[in-house]
């Protein structure tokens, strides 16, 4: 099994169980891009670049799901609303824990 250090808030909280309800963790969005961000934000590898850090819900939130003109520059403002809900809904943004992946601290 090959590790690979990933930067977490100091403040955010552990990761779920697989399944378990979504708790805002980041450890899905940090290790790798999720559908949208490779084909919108075209990006491969590591940390989405959409992935945003609240300090007052002392969470991570998926930036497309909630501005998505904010990083999809071509996407028209009047379209912003609608985009967010669909990209919420296409990345299942808030349910169940999909990372299967082992959360080791320290190193």
């Amino acid at each position: 099994m090959t590790h690979r250090p990933i930067a977490i808030h100091p403040l955010a909280p552990s990761k779920p169980a697989l399944g378990a309800r979504c708790n805002g963790c980041g450890v899905c969005c940090l290790v790798e891009p999720c559908p949208v961000s490779r084909f919108l934000l075209k990006h491969r590898h590591c940390a989405c670049p959409a992935v945003l850090w609240q300090d007052a819900e002392r969470r991570y939130v998926c930036g497309m799901a909630l501005d998505p003109a904010r990083f999809w520059r071509s996407l028209p403002p009047r379209w912003n609303v609608i985009a967010a809900r669909c990209f919420r809904r296409w990345i299942s943004a808030g349910s169940g824990c999909d990372a299967d992946f082992e959360v080791v601290e320290g190193g």
